[in-house]
């Protein structure tokens, strides 16, 4: 073998892995309509509408929802904001992780959390559904939990009975003073769990 074979067979493994061919799928939950904007149950399309502005990424109306792309370290993230409200999410999930051939392990999904305090970040690698309708969808759509999903606190301060105006409800002041931070932190989240991978950026991450 003469020296330039030997630098080409050197270099092949560093090459295979600059490439964009690892996908990611990342599922912001909320439903669409301009009544729905902003609300703490769309913490999941903000987060991603976030990083799309930041990326000057645009937003296409696809099946099932709105997808943009985002290639970040050789990883091609696909962002996706389901068009089929919250609790039908699975029917858009499983049709994209089909389409884009994304297996469940780089499935993310991102959305908020009552059982957590205001603005606390937790990935978590599966689970139960916790109550969360759009959770419960997905898991029956995909017949299991395995898959990742970052959890957005947004806090319990309502009252008795008041729990679907509350998630459905605008943040308050101080919530929205801070939101910014918070997405932030969760788009680097993101991030980790494409480059770094789930169990360092969970590490990294939970409960900061």
């Amino acid at each position: 073998m003469g020296l330039f074979e030997k630098i080409k067979q050197l270099l092949q493994p560093a090459e295979k892995e600059s490439d964009n061919t690892v996908k990611y799928l990342i599922a912001g939950l909320g439903n669409i309509g301009r009544e729905y904007e902003h609300t703490r149950h769309n913490i999941g399309f903000d987060v991603l509408d976030e990083l799309a502005k930041q990326e000057r990424l645009e937003f296409e109306d696809r099946r099932y929802g709105n997808v943009a792309e985002y290639k970040f370290k050789g990883r091609t993230f696909v962002l996706l904001k389901p068009s089929t409200y919250v609790n039908l999410s699975g029917k858009a999930i499983n049709y994209w992780m089909k389409q884009e051939k994304i297996p469940a392990e780089r499935l993310l999904v991102v959305l908020d959390d009552l059982a957590l305090p205001f603005g606390t970040l937790r990935l978590k690698t599966k689970g139960s559904d916790a109550g969360h309708n759009g959770l419960k969808n997905i898991n029956q759509i995909l017949g299991h939990n395995q898959y990742a999903r970052l959890r957005f606190g947004i806090g319990d301060n309502y009252s008795r009975g008041r729990q679907i105006d509350y998630v459905l409800g605008t943040w308050d002041r101080e919530e929205d003073a801070a939101l910014p931070e918070r997405i932030d932190k969760a788009i680097e989240i993101i991030k980790g769990f494409g480059t770094i991978g789930l169990a360092q950026t969970m590490s990294q991450y939970n409960n900061k």
